[in-house]
């Protein structure tokens, strides 16, 4: 699924689904040796494989729900 990586008025990472009308922010980073998970704020994970550090935001990419 495409999805939105941008920061919020909190200043911290969010992400906006939306086919799902969903914007959540992001409670948890992790990195394995192949891709990046998030972890939303609603419990949902996804993984990206293609993200650059540092992230210029606002950012769209493709990610997998797990």
């Amino acid at each position: 699924m495409k999805v939105m990586l941008h920061k919020n008025e909190a200043g911290n990472l969010s992400v906006y689904v939306a086919k799902k009308d969903l914007e959540e922010e992001v409670v948890n980073d992790q990195q394995n040796e192949d891709a990046r998970i998030l972890t939303l704020a609603n419990g949902w994970e996804l993984e990206f494989k293609d993200l650059e550090e540092p992230l210029e935001l606002p950012l769209t990419v493709r990610a997998k729900k797990l």
